[in-house]
Formats: C-alpha cells, sequence, structure tokens
C-alpha cells in the first residue's frame, strides 16, 4: 500500500457529500454529517482541524456496504 493523504475537515465533508451525506449541524469548527438508510443513519463528526483522515482516495470510503 502507498502512502496515505491527509485530508481537511472540507475535503472529507466534499467527499461525504458525494456519498450521499448532508450537512445536518455545525458546531464551533466542528460538523455532523448524516447520511439516512432504510434501516437508520450513519452519523459523521468532522473536525475542523487540517488532519482529519487518511484515505488512498473517495473510492477507499465504501459507504455503500452501510
Amino acid at each position: 500500500m502507498g502512502r496515505l493523504r491527509v485530508l481537511s475537515g472540507r475535503e472529507l465533508c466534499q467527499i461525504l457529500q458525494q456519498h450521499g451525506f448532508a450537512e445536518v449541524r455545525r458546531r464551533g469548527s466542528h460538523v455532523v454529517m448524516q447520511r439516512r438508510t432504510d434501516t437508520g443513519s450513519i452519523t459523521v463528526p468532522v473536525p475542523g482541524s487540517p488532519g482529519v483522515a487518511t484515505i488512498e482516495s473517495s473510492s477507499d470510503l465504501d459507504v455503500g456496504r452501510w
């Protein structure tokens, strides 16, 4: 596996939006993203600090399996 990329909070929110998540609230520098499914919902808190997540590409975010 190659070197993983560090994502900012803004980049992570954009990727989550591409996968059906919506911003449900914001408090300070934190954003809460949520995706509703037939069986419930998936909630992801995203801190606003620069180094949030390390993933190789947006295809690594396999949210379809949830």
